[in-house]
């Protein structure tokens, strides 16, 4: 059978499956995202966007950035996810809209070099100090835009 991941913001107006096994999962220490989660890192889960479907609900998108877009439930805020033009064909969803997020084991960390000191991991995964996926080059790097 296959794997169907189901997701909501807190008020519960936004509501999504995701089909399929995610293709990556990461946890990320970037500033950007620290703000945008308002939490010291955050999780993404990959999907393709084919994977998934909206039930109710219509997110709100915003971008700081030229290229990123971000999701968020207009009416409790709860982040969704983001979209970057660099990474076609990708949408992250964060740990937080999972209903069931224990199953979604991270695979590396992400802007390592940017984690927050006071944040310790004694696990063994790979920490890579920028993208964790390839990037298309034309688009540069966010924080560079």
């Amino acid at each position: 059978m296959p794997r169907v991941e189901t997701g909501a913001c807190f008020c519960g107006a936004i509501a999504a499956t995701m089909d399929g096994e995610p293709f990556w999962i990461c946890y990320d220490h970037d500033d950007d995202c620290r703000r945008a989660i308002g939490s010291p890192l955050t999780v993404w889960v990959g999907y393709r966007p084919s994977q998934f479907n909206l039930l109710r609900g219509a997110p709100k998108a915003f971008s700081k950035t030229p290229g990123v877009i971000r999701t968020f439930c207009p009416d409790c805020g709860s982040a969704i996810g983001y979209s970057d033009e660099g990474l076609p064909d990708e949408l992250y969803l964060t740990i937080g809209f999972f209903d069931k997020p224990e199953g979604l084991r991270p695979q590396a960390h992400a802007y390592w070099d940017l984690r927050l000191p006071w944040v310790d991991f004694a696990d063994k995964l790979p920490r890579i100090d920028r993208y964790s996926r390839k990037r298309d080059a034309k688009f540069g790097n966010p924080s560079d835009r």
